[in-house]
């Protein structure tokens, strides 16, 4: 039963992609055969289905690489088969061109992979006969196709994009650090070390909502139907940088809070606590940037773990738990700006939450403490 709903799960995902692949395919036969009279026009929906489904999620610059490396494959190989025939050598010189011809063009791997393989799609499975270039023809016209399909008449949700790129990275984000409270709380340096690696592998899932939210902007850029999408996408587009910094400062934070365990360094008990409601704040920013309201709730929680790891200077931190504190406030400021918060804002906020609004800056810089730097 679980596998039947993951299936359908994956299918209901993947419904889109179908609808426009299958609008794509059939609007690009019905150009080429009944509008510019090509009799057997396969490769325009062959070129139309090839650039959406290499182009999910990704920015609109890959999927015109993708039609253009198409187009020149299939031109290029037309040309050398009528110049010199078809055979193992012409395939190879075929090939060796397309790809030189990418690469000096600055393609990247999708354009020389998809230069390369529709010019041996060409040289293998078709003839000599016919007009010279209505392949490449062809190909011009599926891609551009795929291209009016994908951005203007049925153009994918840019939010559903972003918010399932944005899931898994703050799941990940939340996970690492509960992990990591758990184990500072038992003073387990392992149990810490294993967090920040698992925050390190969720660097890629960061890169993939970087990729998700590039994406959404040119989506929302082109498609005017999802232009009413752009005030709900405002969330994420603003948010996305900000935690990216967030992450960064929370593995500096955990590798420290591992030095302190393996140093024997004295862990107040809030210290934990702290960590444990930044991950919570990760985890309510997740859900109200799902349900498009403002992250108040993940303010609230985010400058709860500041409060928390301020009260650890007055029950006693060595060098490195002062470090963690120090992270504690810069990770804090990183995420109330990701909830849309200024950063002069921010900072005021962290100062106040930490119990420093009253005391001059001189003081603070003269104290000597470790992480008593403003945040």
């Amino acid at each position: 039963m679980i596998r039947v709903t993951a299936a359908l799960s994956r299918a209901r995902a993947g419904l889109m992609l179908a609808l426009q692949a299958g609008l794509a395919a059939g609007l690009a036969w019905f150009v080429a055969h009944d509008l510019f009279g090509r009799p057997m026009p396969f490769f325009a929906p062959i070129a139309a289905v090839i650039a959406l489904g290499s182009s999910v999620g990704q920015r609109l610059r890959r999927t015109t690489e993708l039609v253009i490396g198409v187009a020149a494959g299939i031109g290029l190989g037309d040309g050398i088969i009528l110049l010199i025939g078809a055979g193992p050598v012409q395939i190879g010189v075929i090939v060796l061109l397309a790809v030189l011809l990418a690469t000096a063009a600055g393609g990247g791997a999708a354009l020389i992979v998809q230069s390369a393989s529709s010019a041996v799609l060409v040289a293998t499975l078709t003839s000599t006969t016919g007009q010279p270039w209505t392949r490449f023809l062809d190909a011009i016209v599926g891609g551009g196709i795929a291209l009016v399909v994908m951005t203007v008449l049925l153009p994918l949700n840019p939010l559903t994009v972003v918010r399932r790129a944005a899931d898994p990275a703050l799941r990940a984000f939340t996970g690492g650090l509960h992990d990591a409270a758990r184990g500072l709380a038992d003073a387990d340096a392992g149990e810490v070390r294993a967090a920040v690696e698992r925050l390190r592998a969720a660097e890629g899932t960061f890169a993939a909502f970087s990729a998700a939210i590039d994406a959404a902007r040119e989506n929302v850029a082109f498609a005017p139907a999802r232009w009413r999408a752009r005030g709900a996408l405002a969330q994420y587009v603003d948010g996305a940088a900000q935690l990216t910094y967030a992450l960064r400062n929370v593995r500096v934070l955990l590798r420290r809070a591992e030095t302190a365990l393996n140093d024997r360094e004295p862990i107040p008990g809030v210290l934990p606590v702290s960590v444990r409601h930044l991950g919570d704040a990760v985890e309510l920013l997740r859900q109200e940037w799902d349900r498009g309201v403002e992250p108040l709730a993940a303010r609230e929680r985010a400058l709860r773990a500041v409060a928390e790891s301020g009260r650890a200077y007055r029950e006693g931190v060595g060098y490195s738990g002062g470090v963690v504190v120090a992270q504690t406030r810069t990770a804090v400021a990183d995420l109330l700006r990701a909830t849309g918060v200024e950063y002069a804002e921010a900072t005021r906020r962290v100062r106040q939450a930490i119990g420093w609004t009253a005391r001059p800056h001189k003081a603070r810089r003269r104290s000597g403490r470790p992480g008593s730097m403003p945040s």
